[in-house]
């Protein structure tokens, strides 16, 4: 019996000092994107490899991608409050409503890349956007690289071109966009674009360079106007009962991987996400139209009304600081395009 105890008291001491032979800590980490897409292949399971190396495989972390349990995009973030995944990548906009101060980064002509709304992202999030994340301990958000607007049949190169067309529009900030300069907003999941662009059931779609590839669109779409016309906001958090449970050294390794060092590393991610879609679309020698600055700048002022109907809307569903919030994300914007 003596020895028993001898042995178990000798076993718990070394698992202190061991970190492998202490009990195995499970994460499951979920995300809505395919098991190849680069979210997954370039982020999550490197960061995944990295918490588990650095906790001497303490830690080990299981990715569940879009067509597993765990992987609908509406759910990821009310599975990770619940406690059913302990972290979770999630689009900002699915479900719709949860999260409309962080979509305020949604909004058309705001930022010119994944990296300036990255960052404002995160200089944002402490005095504005944490109330929508209670619950949850965030670890990153972040941007896409602003989108184009792609078009089959019809060129277009000015606001007027879009009046009449039919294209997937990606939030309600850009369907408002849309709606305002004359085109019909459709809503269709990104992988039912590529089958109705085919049937003519739309004539165009708004997505960054990385969706081109991703779904395959240059085989069906025939021009691409660089308009920078808006970026989508992402979420990646960890459930805070969770996080608060495990070890101290844990937590450290977590803090140390997240935050403003992972921020940094999203604006790099994109641009070389976004090179396949580019090259897909030279190789088809669809031409690609870019707006300059000036031209941004004349669409971002035609466009007043819809921000300011979309921010006067949240104010009536109790955002009452939307405005606040929009011009934050102005100077914040303004402080990283320098």
């Amino acid at each position: 019996m003596k020895r028993t105890l001898f042995a178990t008291a000798v076993l718990a001491i070394s698992a202190v000092f061991n970190p492998t032979l202490a009990e195995t800590i499970e994460l499951k980490l979920s995300h809505f994107l395919p098991s190849s897409h680069p979210t997954q292949k370039e982020f999550l399971e490197p960061w995944a490899k990295e918490l588990e190396e650095r906790t001497n495989g303490q830690v080990k972390v299981t990715i569940f991608p879009a067509g597993s349990a765990f992987g609908h995009v509406a759910k990821q973030y009310d599975q990770v409050k619940a406690g059913v995944v302990d972290i979770s990548h999630g689009l900002t906009g699915f479900p719709r409503g949860r999260l409309p101060r962080t979509l305020i980064m949604d909004l058309p002509f705001l930022t010119k890349s994944s990296d300036t709304a990255s960052r404002a992202l995160w200089d944002l999030y402490p005095d504005y956007l944490a109330k929508e994340y209670a619950g949850l301990k965030v670890l990153a958000l972040h941007a896409h690289n602003p989108g184009l607007i792609h078009t089959r049949g019809t060129q277009v190169k000015s606001m007027e071109d879009l009046k009449g067309l039919r294209l997937r529009a990606p939030s309600a900030a850009i369907s408002m966009m849309l709606k305002q300069l004359g085109a019909t907003p459709v809503g269709l999941p990104p992988t039912q674009v590529y089958e109705n662009l085919q049937k003519g059931v739309i004539d165009g779609n708004v997505f960054p360079y990385e969706a081109v590839h991703g779904f395959k669109l240059s085989e069906v779409l025939d021009y691409h106007l660089d308009a920078k016309a808006y970026t989508t906001s992402f979420y990646f958090v960890i459930n805070e009962k969770k996080y608060n449970s495990l070890p101290a050294d844990v937590r450290a390794v977590i803090d140390d991987m997240s935050g403003e060092s992972l921020v940094a590393k999203f604006g790099p991610w994109w641009n070389s996400w976004d090179k396949p879609g580019i090259e897909d679309i030279k190789k088809k020698g669809n031409p690609i139209v870019t707006l300059d600055d000036t031209q941004r700048e004349q669409w971002r002022t035609a466009l007043i009304p819809t921000t300011d109907g979309y921010l006067k809307g949240l104010e009536e569903k109790g955002v009452t600081n939307a405005r606040e919030i929009y011009d934050a994300a102005v100077k914040a914007i303004a402080k990283y395009d320098q």
